[in-house]
């Protein structure tokens, strides 16, 4: 939701002790539930598996039409199951690969190509990725749905779980709350990262995020 000055209301929520709320009410009921991870890519997933795998039994999914270009997409997929893989999780990780559909990107972010990253174009490609992992989630059965996205410095925590949120109560599946880049996560997904050997790209992903990467190396010149 939004104020009237266009601020999220929750910029005065604390999504981290959310989760920690949750997370122990789970402990002490003792219930191990069912969560579907959005992921865009293995380095972001890294510290967050880590985390939420000694509570939830995750299925990771993989879906990211933003991604350019398509071999860049199954770089990425590639890298997410070896992952997976070689991580020692206390309850088994699953993992689903999402269509790789450039189509749909491009429409939603229509009009917003232009834009600087963390703008309008960032948060409509939020709202795509959650709106295919909560349709994903309910047909599954999950109990819970999140994504890795808020683990970025560059992400927007706050309207990550408000689109979550909005989506949770449309589909009748309960959104996980959270900002894993709080208590050093980001930092600890760098160290996973260099520990199993992932590769880690110097972009968000899409092509503009992309040119504008170049743009920045290229001034440095």
């Amino acid at each position: 939701m939004r104020d009237s000055d266009g601020k999220g209301k929750g910029m005065n929520r604390n999504y981290q002790k959310e989760l920690d709320r949750t997370l122990t009410r789970l402990k002490e009921e003792k219930q191990v539930k069912s969560l579907l991870l959005h992921s865009c890519c293995a380095p972001c997933s890294s510290y967050v598996i880590e985390y939420l795998s000694s509570y939830f039994k995750i299925t990771v999914f993989y879906y990211n039409p933003n991604i350019y270009p398509k071999e860049e997409y199954g770089k990425r997929a590639e890298e997410q199951m070896r992952f997976i893989q070689k991580f020692p999780a206390k309850y088994p990780v699953e993992f689903l690969c999402g269509a790789f559909d450039s189509g749909k990107y491009y429409e939603a972010v229509k009009g917003f190509e232009q834009e600087k990253e963390g703008g309008e174009r960032c948060l409509r490609c939020y709202r795509l990725r959650l709106l295919e992992t909560v349709k994903a989630a309910s047909r599954l059965g999950s109990d819970y749905f999140t994504t890795t996205l808020s683990i970025s410095p560059l992400k927007n925590a706050v309207r990550l779980n408000e689109i979550g949120e909005e989506l949770a109560a449309e589909y009748n599946v309960s959104y996980l709350n959270s900002d894993f880049k709080k208590r050093d996560g980001y930092k600890r997904s760098v160290e996973l990262s260099k520990q199993y050997g992932l590769y880690r790209q110097d972009y968000c992903g899409c092509i503009f995020s992309k040119k504008e990467r170049e743009a920045q190396e290229a001034s440095k010149l």
